[in-house]
């Protein structure tokens, strides 16, 4: 869903306050400021539940004063999302190779490095981050950082 609301401060409290008190989960979050001039940002929640659910949410969400509108991206068509990852791997020899072999192959560029380690950078679907990372654990995976997902509908009219 693609939240557009008043940049203040509180106003993402009750977001998730609706979310929270209601015993919905939200799988990935993203919030930014998206328009300075009329201080609006976008909140980008990534949540489940049943269409009559998912209706619901946005249903409440839209009776929140600050919101001014709610778009359900996966309602109104096919939506572009992406995510970004920092994932850290350390290994030497073969293992090492085998992580500059799959990152290519991900097309994930690599940001940092030592003798000992990489920081790799990754974006695209969920999915392709999660099998990345799924890969990288056997050859020495330390950490992973995720932005959570940013999305916008496809076409001319604003989501």
């Amino acid at each position: 869903m693609s939240v557009m609301v008043d940049n203040e401060p509180g106003v993402l409290a009750r977001v998730i306050g609706l979310f929270s008190g209601r015993g919905y989960n939200i799988d990935s979050l993203t919030v930014t400021e998206t328009e300075h001039e009329r201080h609006l940002s976008r909140i980008t929640i990534v949540t489940t539940g049943t269409p009559m659910v998912l209706q619901q949410i946005k249903a409440q969400l839209e009776r929140l004063v600050p919101v001014h509108k709610v778009t359900d991206l996966t309602a109104s068509g096919i939506s572009l999302e992406r995510e970004l990852a920092l994932v850290k791997v350390a290994g030497k020899g073969d293992k090492r190779v085998e992580a500059l072999r799959l990152a290519e192959a991900f097309r994930a560029q690599v940001v940092d490095a030592s003798t000992e380690h990489f920081v790799f950078e990754i974006t695209g679907r969920t999915s392709k981050l999660e099998q990345f990372i799924i890969l990288m654990g056997p050859l020495g995976l330390v950490e992973v950082a995720r932005t959570g997902v940013a999305a916008i509908a496809r076409g001319k009219d604003p989501a």
